[in-house]
């Protein structure tokens, strides 16, 4: 019986990391609240002068750096400001930014990430938005972009300017 546990615990080891190889080339999206892996698509190599097609896009994809090696990919939102692409974290129910979304936790320790916006992906960098005056413009744009949104309130609404990977 220990000789078959052994095996079945390499044979679940070997699962495991043939699953992880299959995610990291072919990529695992999320999908609405499930969190995803690697995210494919193709790569944009060239820099982004020009944030107005999002305008075409309310939810992307983004994929942050883990601790571990894993991405931790989820759906949130985007937009363009003053030439500038922001995307943001609504804590509806309340909570503390960043420690209570995973997310926001691995941007917080590398803000280093990737993007889907569409079929294309964009290696960037997010920082912090701190000024209300932008914060709660971007709210407002946001109420009269997506009718019909719940706003979280602007206390529970944060903010990341996207900028380019250094």
């Amino acid at each position: 019986m220990k000789k078959f546990l052994k095996i079945g615990g390499v044979g679940l080891l070997a699962l495991v990391i043939v699953s992880l190889l299959y995610f990291r080339v072919f990529g695992l999206q999320p999908k609405d609240t499930r969190p995803g892996l690697w995210l494919s698509g193709t790569l944009v190599t060239e820099p982004v002068t020009d944030w107005t097609f999002t305008d075409n896009h309310s939810e992307i994809f983004v994929q942050t750096n883990t601790r571990y090696g894993i991405a931790h990919s989820i759906t949130t939102y985007c937009i363009e400001f003053e030439g500038n692409l922001y995307l943001f974290s609504a804590y509806y129910g309340g909570g503390t930014f960043p420690e209570d979304r995973t997310w926001n936790r691995n941007v917080a320790r590398d803000p280093r990430i990737r993007m889907k916006i569409g079929d294309s992906l964009y290696d960037q960098q997010l920082t912090v938005e701190n000024d209300d005056r932008i914060r709660r413009a971007i709210h407002e744009k946001w109420l009269t972009k997506e009718e019909g949104w719940e706003s979280p309130g602007f206390e529970n609404f944060y903010v990341y300017l996207v900028n380019p990977r250094t």
